[in-house]
């Protein structure tokens, strides 16, 4: 008995120090803010941060509640797919903070506007906005561990890992992927 629950004691510990936080990477390595790129990966429920081509970290993170199909319109809840900048970062009160992608943008405007002319989306469709990289509300990390897509089409993290990606980044650049 002694020697399982040394095991899993030991199990515990190395789980929880396995992975450094990307503020002491980032600490580490000092690479300018700009050149960290953050890749979401809708398939795999990850979201990563590299330096150049060094991957530094991997988050897991859910989506908006439709995670399947690339953002078309307002309501949709899906999570749009594409790059994207970072327009601003703040604290916010219900998901501890907020990093706000630049979706729309020329490349979703176009994508929109299409959708619209082959009659894929209805004519009084809106684009929709204010997407972005977020928490959870305060208590439920479990949302992210159970992979229930609650958003409406942001990506959301645990709470430990939003503020550790929060404090990290700058004006990155944002790929949105499903392969």
């Amino acid at each position: 008995m002694r020697i399982v629950f040394s095991f899993v004691l030991s199990f515990v510990l190395f789980s929880s120090c396995a992975q450094k936080k990307l503020q002491d990477i980032v600490k580490e390595l000092k690479p300018p803010k700009s050149e960290l790129k953050v890749v979401i990966d809708k398939s795999d429920y990850t979201l990563s941060v590299y330096h150049k081509d060094k991957h530094l970290i991997t988050y897991p993170c859910v989506f908006g509640f439709n995670a399947v199909d690339d953002k078309s319109r307002e309501g949709d809840g899906c999570t749009p797919e594409g790059t994207f900048k970072i327009r601003s970062m703040y604290a916010h009160k219900s998901w501890s903070y907020f990093i706000w992608i630049d979706y729309p943008n020329a490349t979703s405007w176009e994508r929109f506007r299409k959708r619209k002319a082959e009659g894929k989306i209805p004519s009084n469709a809106t684009i929709g906005g204010e997407v972005g990289i977020h928490g959870v509300p305060d208590g439920r990390d479990d949302l992210i561990d159970s992979k229930t897509n609650w958003t409406l089409g942001c990506i959301s993290l645990k709470t430990s890992d939003i503020t550790d990606l929060y404090k990290s980044i700058g004006n990155t650049s944002v790929l949105i992927i499903k392969p």
